[in-house]
């Protein structure tokens, strides 16, 4: 069966949520969450784990329906828009992702099914455009030249690159990165994280939404945070205003000590003494 093509309202905030929950087995995973992710605008969401953040981004990109509460992307409701058609217009990468794809594709199939938010290359056709569209997005991430290689061949931050590259495939109007750097080891963080740098520098980029517990992890270049608290939002808005010690020390339930310094965020105990040097 065809899907209907759907396009972006002009103006329309990438994201909108209005009291949004959900509630799993009798229990509240998120409760009374509002949030709006303009365009062009790059937040990370910050929590301890099990607290929510990885469901939020599951609502966020159409894979999951909240309990109650509104969801609006691209300017599209949940409920009156074929969600199918929509999130052709979604970059998502997560390691949940990567374990659904067939173990012996290759990263340019891997990128190339994005266009039509597949996981197999035979579900749709595509073309010599389409090829070259997704091998763009593979140089664009740094590993056009393992374009042909088995996915599951290469190393855990290749494999993370090439998922990146896969969000950039459909021209998307907002990304979701749920933890990718989960897995790597420093040097693997590192080139990641340096990674999504320059794609926040990017004036033409989507909307992006990074999810992560370790402020270390958050690229130069995000503009806001979410910090999540047992299901529920403490505090959003400019990164600058919002990341503080006491606010991250009260997402965390921790004493905590911040430092911002070379575009990049440190956090650590407070047990006195002076920032760790990384």
């Amino acid at each position: 069966m065809a899907v209907s093509a759907v396009r972006p309202v002009p103006g329309a905030p990438a994201l909108e949520l209005r009291d949004v929950g959900l509630i799993r087995d009798g229990r509240p995973i998120l409760s009374h969450v509002d949030w709006t992710v303009d365009a062009g605008q790059r937040w990370v969401v910050l929590g301890r784990n099990g607290c929510g953040k990885s469901s939020l981004v599951r609502i966020g990109s159409l894979y999951l329906h909240p309990s109650i509460g509104s969801v609006r992307l691209l300017g599209h409701a949940l409920g009156r828009v074929d969600v199918r058609s929509l999130r052709r217009l979604v970059g998502v990468a997560s390691t949940g992702m990567a374990d659904m794809l067939r173990s012996d594709l290759t990263p340019i199939d891997v990128v190339m099914t994005a266009k039509n938010a597949a996981l197999e290359p035979w579900w749709h056709t595509y073309d010599d455009a389409d090829r070259a569209r997704a091998a763009d997005c593979l140089d664009r991430m740094g590993v056009g030249a393992f374009a042909d290689r088995s996915f599951v061949s290469m190393s855990s931050g290749e494999r993370q690159r090439v998922l990146l590259a896969r969000t950039l495939m459909p021209s998307p109007g907002i990304v979701f990165l749920d933890e990718p750097t989960a897995g790597l080891d420093l040097a693997g963080r590192e080139d990641l994280v340096g990674a999504l740098g320059d794609l926040a520098g990017d004036p033409g980029s989507p909307a992006t939404v990074l999810v992560t517990h370790h402020v270390e992890e958050i690229p130069a270049g995000f503009t806001h945070v979410l910090l999540i608290a047992d299901g529920g939002v403490q505090r959003a808005g400019p990164i600058e205003e919002v990341l503080t010690a006491d606010e991250l020390s009260r997402c965390f339930g921790t004493a905590l000590e911040l430092e911002h310094r070379h575009g990049r965020w440190w956090a650590w105990a407070s047990r006195g003494g002076d920032a760790p040097r990384q």
